[in-house]
């Protein structure tokens, strides 16, 4: 019998053709899909080229999108998408979607069914670690790895432990998956999780839908997670069936997997929560933090860019105004939801409070552009990192927060949550 084996570690082991692994066991494993963007493909592509191969392994497995610096923002980066595009059609791709279907990529591929639960991804990315939320093995890698696995189908990797965070309990108002997230990173640090799969499970966790699932997943890689999972479940079921292109195979951990650690999360305790400059681990209660007056706010990204958070945005900003001193950018992350916002009457919404809205992109979160910071300027973000320069000049700041805090410092002019606005 095969050794009782956590999630992560039975989807390795099925991708490596072996019976069971254990951590720090280094496997070869096949992959499902090999993901690059506009910035990172372009060095996957030259990469690709030295190996001497004619094509990809298969060309339904490997996606590339452009939504890093697109709709291109100068030649330079009109050069990297058309370097992708180029490939795209010498290879006969066909998971690429162009700019007016495109999306920001940790949000499109889940919505387009590409990834599926049971997969092994890895993504030229670094927060690829997102498609975990449906039960997969989703990990960031170097676009020298990525060439690799265009060429091959496969890749090395040593088999991660892995951390259960147990999260109980009802969440009080206006707490979502963003603070869940930044309340975990906080208690262990952006290295508290480093090359360990961080397993998320609980009563909280089950009773998330899967876009909160998603922010979660999206940044286990601030924690320094190798990926993040969630067991598949009815919600997962429910997401999944009517988009997935391929069949799925469902892993559940044994009761009885060893961890490396099991901590207990409490969500009754987890307020609005902020990550202050310049780690997301640099954690506060957003009502400790009313003293911050901010630029800008973004609401976006692969992290809190879906309908869900579109929606909480718009709830908070209905009939309110964004602050005379404050620039709001709403950033819907794929055209879908950009126009289920639209249908549902939520870009109203957000024009009328006085709000820019993008078509999908990256744009700000990497200080690429739609958004940058001059000296001095502070933002407060739904994106997931705020790293110095994070989003524009080494002087400016960023405050990583949840849509609904998001919303509130927009209209309030400094952090703020929700209930502040009553």
């Amino acid at each position: 019998m095969p050794r009782p084996m956590t999630i992560t570690e039975k989807i390795l082991a099925a991708h490596a053709g072996v019976d069971e692994v254990e951590p720090g066991q280094l496997i070869n494993c096949s992959l499902d899909i090999v993901l690059a963007n506009d910035v990172t493909a372009p060095i996957a592509i030259k990469e690709f080229r030295k190996i001497g191969v004619e094509k990809v392994w298969d060309r339904e497995r490997v996606a590339l999108v452009p939504d890093h610096y697109t709709p291109n923002k100068d030649i330079k980066s009109a050069e990297q998408a058309k370097m992708m595009r180029d490939f795209v059609r010498e290879q006969d791709i066909t998971h690429y979607w162009e700019i007016g279907c495109m999306g920001v990529e940790h949000a499109l591929l889940p919505e387009q069914g590409v990834v599926v639960p049971g997969d092994v991804i890895i993504g030229a990315d670094s927060h690829t670690c997102t498609y975990g939320a449906l039960g997969a093995f989703a990990t960031g890698v170097g676009s020298t790895d990525a060439a690799a696995g265009m060429a091959t189908g496969e890749a090395w990797f040593r088999v991660p432990a892995s951390i259960k965070f147990n999260v109980t309990g009802e969440l009080g108002p206006w707490v979502s998956a963003k603070d869940i997230i930044l309340h975990i990173i906080g208690m262990i640090g952006v290295d508290g999780a480093l090359y360990q799969a961080m397993e998320f499970t609980g009563d909280t966790i089950a009773g998330l839908d899967m876009d909160g699932r998603m922010t979660i997943c999206n940044m286990a890689i601030e924690a320094g997670g190798k990926s993040g999972i969630i067991a598949f479940d009815g919600v997962t079921a429910d997401y999944i069936g009517p988009r997935a292109q391929r069949q799925w195979v469902v892993h559940q951990s044994d009761p009885d997997a060893t961890y490396a650690q099991v901590i207990e999360v409490d969500a009754a305790g987890i307020k609005p929560t902020v990550a202050f400059p310049h780690l997301p681990s640099n954690t506060k209660p957003a009502e400790d933090a009313r003293d911050v007056w901010v630029d800008q706010v973004v609401i976006g990204s692969c992290t809190n860019g879906r309908i869900e958070d579109m929606r909480v945005a718009a709830q908070i900003l209905k009939g309110r105004m964004v602050h005379k001193d404050v620039r709001l950018i709403v950033i819907p992350a794929t055209q879908r939801i950009y126009q289920d916002a639209m249908h549902e009457g939520l870009v109203d919404i957000f024009i009328d409070a006085g709000a820019a809205v993008s078509t999908p992109t990256c744009g700000p979160c990497l200080g690429g552009h739609m958004g940058i910071l001059a000296a001095g300027e502070r933002a407060v973000a739904t994106t997931n990192r705020n790293f110095v320069g994070r989003m524009g000049d080494p002087t400016s700041e960023v405050y990583l927060s949840s849509p609904a805090v998001a919303a509130a410092t927009a209209i309030a002019g400094h952090i703020a949550v929700p209930d502040d606005l009553q």
